[in-house]
C-alpha cells in the first residue's frame, strides 16, 4: 500500500470537516518540536492535521520516523497477541509484549517493544482522538524521559501505538502492587527527578504541552529505573498569545487532577505541577492518591499528608513504613517542602516544573545522614534449609577463633604450646568445612 493510501486510511483523511479549536475534545490538541536548545513545537491542532493536505501531512510524518506497520506484522511480533505476552489492561485497552527487527521489516532495529491495542467499540470517536493525539505528540517529541514511540498501526477499525518496551514496568506497579519488595529511597527520588524533567520539557516548548494525566501509572521505568511519561492521549497544547489558561471539559484522573481544574475546567502548566505534587507524595508515603479502604480523612491522601508536610518533628509519621527509616531525613524534608508547595490551592503560588527539578536533583546526593541498618546474610532459595546451618556454624566458629587466641595467649606464656595445636583439632571451623555450602557466596546486604 503506498503512503498516501496508509496515511489516509490511517488518520480519516477526506470530506471530514476541521472542528474549530474551541470546540474539540480535551486531547485533540497536538505539536511539534522545533531542535534546538530550547525545546520548540509548532502548534498543529488534531483539528488541523485533519485538514492538512496529503502532501502535508506526509511531509510532518516523515519527520517523525515512525513504523506505519501493518497487522499481520505486528500478529507475528507479538505471537498473534498470545495470552503469554500479555502485559496489562490499561485505560487506553490491553497491552502485549512484542519483539520486532529486520526479518519483519527491513532496516528495523531489533528490539523488544509493547504493543497497546485499541478497542474503538467501547472507546468510539473519543479513542480514536487519543489515539492520534499519542501518534502525533510522542511522534514529533524526543525526550530521555518520554517513552519513544517506534510505529503505529491502523487498517479497518485496528488502532494500536508500538512503544519501546519498558522492563521495569510502571511506577504504580512497584509502589502498591510489589508485596515482595520496597523501592528504596535514592530510586524513589530518581525516579521523582526523571519524571519532573519530562514535564519540564513539556512545559518549556515555544507553545507549551499540558501533560493532563500525569498519575503513578503513566510513569514507566527501564532496566536501571530511569522515568519515561507515556500516553499522551489528554496532553493538550498550552494557552497562547496573552490567554492565562485553556477550557476544557474536565478530563484526568480522579485524585490527581488540581482543584481549580476540576471546579472552572480551566488547564494550565500549573495543573500538571499540582499532580507533580500528588505523585510525590505517593512516593514519599507509600500510599495510593485515593484510597477507599481507609477511614475518613485518609481515603484522600493530599487532606491527610498536609499537617505533616512542612513539620520536620512529624517526619516519621508520614514516611512509607517499608522504608524502614533508611532515607535521608534531610533529602526527605526538602522533598516534603516541594510537595507542600506543588500542592497550592492558588495555582500561581506553585513552583514551576523547572523549579521542581532545581530543588530535587541536589537532594540525590544526600545521604550521610542515612541511618546504618543491620547486616544479614543473603543465600540463595534453594540453600535456605542449610543456611540456617551454616549461620549457626560460622557463629560458633567465629566463638571458637576468639577462644582460640585467648589460649594461645595463655598457652605461650605458660609454655605449653601443644594447647593451641589440640583446641585447633577440636575448632568448630573444620565441621563448618564439611557442610554443603551455597553455590555463590552469602553477600553482605543492608537490611
Amino acid at each position: 500500500m503506498g503512503l498516501r493510501k496508509r496515511l489516509m486510511r490511517c488518520f480519516g483523511l477526506g470530506g471530514e470537516e476541521a472542528v474549530p479549536e474551541e470546540k474539540q475534545e480535551p486531547a485533540a490538541a497536538e505539536k511539534r518540536p522545533g531542535g534546538g536548545a530550547k525545546p520548540k513545537l509548532r502548534r498543529l491542532s488534531t483539528a488541523n492535521l485533519r485538514s492538512l493536505s496529503l502532501q502535508d501531512l506526509s511531509r510532518k510524518l516523515e519527520t517523525t520516523r515512525l513504523h506505519a506497520f501493518t497487522l499481520d506484522e505486528l500478529k507475528a511480533a507479538t505471537k498473534n497477541f498470545s495470552a503469554a505476552n500479555f502485559l496489562g489492561e490499561g485505560g487506553f485497552g490491553p497491552v502485549y509484549k512484542g519483539f520486532v527487527d529486520g526479518r519483519l521489516r527491513p532496516g528495523l532495529e531489533p528490539q523488544h517493544v509493547a504493543v497497546k491495542y485499541l478497542d474503538l467499540e467501547s472507546d468510539g470517536v473519543q479513542g480514536h482522538r487519543e489515539w492520534l493525539a499519542e501518534v502525533v505528540y510522542l511522534g514529533m517529541l524526543s525526550h530521555p524521559h518520554l517513552v519513544k514511540l517506534v510505529g503505529f498501526c491502523n487498517e479497518d477499525d485496528q488502532r494500536m501505538l508500538v512503544y519501546e518496551y519498558m522492563p521495569r514496568g510502571s511506577l504504580e506497579n512497584h509502589l502498591f502492587k510489589n508485596l515482595l519488595a520496597s523501592l528504596p529511597w535514592s530510586t524513589r527520588l530518581k525516579i521523582a527527578v526523571g519524571a519532573a524533567k519530562g514535564l519540564a520539557f513539556l512545559h518549556e516548548a515555544e507553545t507549551p504541552v499540558i501533560y493532563r494525566d500525569f498519575k503513578a501509572s503513566n510513569i514507566l521505568l527501564d532496566s536501571d529505573y530511569t522515568a519515561k511519561l507515556s500516553d499522551f492521549g489528554l496532553a493538550k497544547e498550552g494557552p497562547k498569545g496573552d490567554a492565562t489558561h485553556v477550557t476544557t471539559r474536565v478530563m484526568g484522573t480522579h485524585g490527581y487532577a488540581a482543584p481549580e481544574y476540576i471546579l472552572t475546567g480551566h488547564l494550565t502548566a500549573r495543573s500538571d505541577v499540582y499532580s507533580f505534587g500528588v505523585v510525590l507524595l505517593e512516593l514519599l508515603t507509600g500510599r495510593r492518591s485515593v484510597d477507599k479502604r481507609r477511614r475518613g480523612r485518609e481515603q484522600n491522601l493530599v487532606d491527610w499528608a498536609r499537617p505533616y508536610l512542612r513539620r520536620a518533628d512529624r517526619l516519621h509519621r508520614f514516611m512509607d513504613p517499608s522504608l524502614e527509616s533508611q532515607y535521608s531525613s534531610r533529602a526527605a524534608e526538602a522533598a516534603a517542602k516541594v510537595a507542600h508547595q506543588c500542592l497550592q490551592s492558588v495555582p500561581k503560588a506553585r513552583p514551576t516544573m523547572r523549579d521542581v527539578v532545581a530543588a530535587l536533583e541536589p537532594l540525590l546526593a544526600l545521604d550521610d545522614d542515612v541511618p546504618m541498618g543491620p547486616f544479614v546474610f543473603t543465600v540463595g532459595a534453594a540453600e535456605a534449609a542449610p543456611a540456617r546451618v551454616v549461620a549457626g556454624v560460622v557463629e560458633a566458629a567465629a566463638a571458637a577463633a576468639n577462644a582460640n587466641e585467648e589460649e594461645a595467649e595463655a598457652g605461650s606464656r605458660q609454655g605449653k604450646r601443644h594447647v593451641m595445636s589440640a583446641v585447633h583439632a577440636e575448632s568448630p571451623l573444620r565441621y563448618a568445612s564439611a557442610v554443603k555450602r551455597p553455590e555463590s557466596p552469602p553477600t553482605l546486604s543492608r537490611a
